[in-house]
């Protein structure tokens, strides 16, 4: 099933024996695709630390009914429920808050937690699988010199579901829009989708874009490079939030782009 990531931010999130705070953003690789951490802002019970939480660890959702789903705005009802105690939480590698998720700290994280750094599949090929690559490592070491230079901020090491708002997507011939969700599958907590607000040339129209048609992210311009044209994306199914989880709506968008489908 697939679900609006950016409208699980705010909702709150409990533990097995309470309360932890609230979905502060989601960290995925941008190679691979995968949402790899939900950060929790725990208030006052372990200021100043980041709390990630692994997608092995979280519940099935309980979405609400269609035509609400998925969620579209931050902050609703719904709780993200975590297979985890307190005690596990507060005992896990010590990550200050604001600082960036390394690839030492995923290791820490892995190791605690006793998750296998490969869970779940992926779409985007047998290079994107292995979170504690060196290409990874290198793609660090690029964007701390960019935070040093003043170029870009946030997290270094993964994306941000959050930050992704703030990125423009360009086709080959012009400027598309602003990324205005992230739809991702609640199995495996793979991004299936970018959804691509195209108001200023194409008013009232969304459209999702496949990570398929993704040729480069480049977090400290605020840009993602598509290889699909303007008029592709004119001539493209407009985004409808019901429909979105029809397999048959799904087959004709990739058929559009001539993207491969999505097994299930």
């Amino acid at each position: 099933m697939l679900f609006a990531v950016n409208g699980l931010i705010g909702c709150p999130v409990a533990a097995s024996d309470g309360d932890i705070g609230s979905v502060k953003d989601f960290l995925f690789d941008d190679r691979s695709w995968k949402i790899r951490w939900m950060t929790v802002d725990t208030g006052h019970w372990l200021t100043g630390r980041q709390v990630l939480i692994h997608p092995s660890a979280i519940a099935p959702l309980e979405l609400p009914p269609k035509p609400a789903l998925p969620m579209m705005t931050g902050g609703q009802t719904l709780t993200i429920s975590v297979r985890l105690t307190k005690q596990q939480i507060d005992s896990s590698p010590d990550a200050r808050e604001g600082a960036p998720c390394t690839a030492d700290l995923e290791a820490r994280l892995y190791n605690h937690y006793g998750i296998d750094p490969y869970w779940g599949d992926t779409y985007f090929g047998p290079d994107a699988i292995d979170p504690l690559s060196k290409p990874i490592a290198a793609e660090n070491a690029v964007r701390q010199q960019a935070m040093r230079s003043g170029a870009g901020d946030g997290d270094l090491y993964l994306g941000s579901v959050a930050e992704a708002k703030s990125l423009t997507v360009h086709a080959t011939d012009g400027d598309l829009g602003p990324v205005e969700n992230i739809l991702a599958d609640d199995a495996n907590w793979d991004i299936r989708y970018l959804v691509v607000a195209t108001r200023h040339w194409l008013p009232g129209k969304l459209v999702q874009l496949a990570p398929y048609a993704v040729t480069n992210i480049n977090w400290s311009d605020h840009r993602i490079s598509v290889n699909v044209t303007r008029d592709q994306v004119k001539s493209a199914p407009a985004w409808d939030p019901v429909a979105m989880v029809d397999k048959v709506a799904e087959d004709q968008l990739h058929q559009h782009f001539g993207w491969p489908g999505y097994g299930r």
